[in-house]
């Protein structure tokens, strides 16, 4: 899962590279299919107690039997209080992560953490577009359940494969917003499908977009924004998984702690975490494969080979952070702030 252009990026690391893993448990209160091959859960407390809250665009990590765990985007309205509900797309190609929660029955126990933000909406946007690509409807549809709950003005368009794979018809046809949602099938009618270029060129200035699916689709809508004129600052996504990754040339080099001046090794078949934690030094990691920003730290010299799908274009540019979970470097090495 992962994240919307952000400003302030020294204090979202610090929030990150200190964030806990503390978990609770949570019950399955309802487990139902919501479209070919797509399931929705209810997490409720075991107790019937209140959950702590959370906001449009929040996630939770899901702790799976086995010890998989699973970041899945929220996609309830936020004000409800005694529920979690997330949706999964069973995708056999997948590491087990969806097979895994598709095995899952209804009363089961399972470990959650809390809920987390790298999505949020914009408090400076006038009009909010919000675009989900197939199971990336889940973040989005929850933005429309707050947004329509406040008043906001937005507009929501989803894009599947076909009916039968779009999850949460009725939900969104009962809903008051339904008029603000169009749908589009791959399988449809020329006329019903996503035109991106004239959508994007004929919104205004004050407007924001918010895009969730998968990576293809998201590159379609954002290069398709960034060429009609979008600045970054009001182009916001989050991605469910990384993009391929030609590994065949990886080399070894150098990583050296700041605050020790110990040099240690990243062989070419290593990760940097994995590297680090031979060497006693443990990040916080998550998804480990550049998505979720949990593992961001600072780097002091050197240049990053960023490989990641969390930070922004502008982000990577700059060169004083990178995913050590699954980014390299270009540089023999790289100075961390550690």
């Amino acid at each position: 899962m992962v994240a919307s252009t952000r400003a302030l990026i020294n204090s979202k690391f610090l929030f990150l590279h200190y964030m806990t893993s503390a978990t609770r448990p949570v019950r399955i209160a309802r487990k139902t299919v919501e479209a070919l091959d797509i399931c929705s859960f209810d997490f409720v407390d075991p107790q019937g107690q209140a959950l702590p809250p959370f906001s449009a665009g929040s996630h939770v990590d899901v702790h799976l039997p086995g010890g998989l765990k699973r970041q899945y985007s929220q996609c309830n309205d936020p004000a409800e209080t005694h529920r979690y509900v997330i949706a999964v797309l069973r995708d056999s190609a997948s590491h087990g992560g969806s097979l895994g929660m598709h095995d899952l029955v209804q009363n089961e126990l399972i470990q959650i953490s809390d809920p987390r933000n790298h999505f949020p909406l914009s408090g400076e946007a006038g009009h909010h577009i919000l675009l989900a690509g197939g199971i990336g409807v889940t973040p989005i549809l929850c933005m429309a359940e707050h947004l329509a709950s406040t008043g906001a003005s937005f507009e929501m368009h989803y894009c599947t494969r076909s009916r039968e794979r779009t999850a949460f018809l009725q939900r969104i046809a009962g809903s008051a917003f339904a008029y603000r949602v169009q749908f589009h099938h791959d399988d449809g009618l020329p006329s019903q499908k996503l035109d991106a270029a004239a959508l994007l060129d004929s919104r205004g200035q004050d407007a924001h977009l918010y895009v969730c699916g998968p990576t293809g689709f998201m590159g379609w809508i954002l290069n398709t924004a960034r060429t009609v004129g979008w600045p970054e600052g009001r182009l916001h996504r989050e991605y469910f998984a990384a993009a391929p990754v030609d590994t065949s040339q990886d080399s070894s080099f150098e990583i050296q702690i700041a605050s020790t001046g110990e040099v240690i090794t990243v062989a070419a078949n290593q990760s940097v975490v994995a590297a680090l934690s031979a060497h006693g030094f443990e990040l916080a990691v998550s998804c480990e494969e550049g998505i979720c920003g949990t593992c961001i730290t600072r780097v002091i010299e050197g240049l990053p080979d960023h490989r990641d799908m969390f930070l922004t274009p502008a982000e990577q540019a700059k060169g004083d952070h990178f995913t050590p979970c699954c980014s390299r470097a270009k540089s023999s090495r790289l100075v961390l702030d550690l």
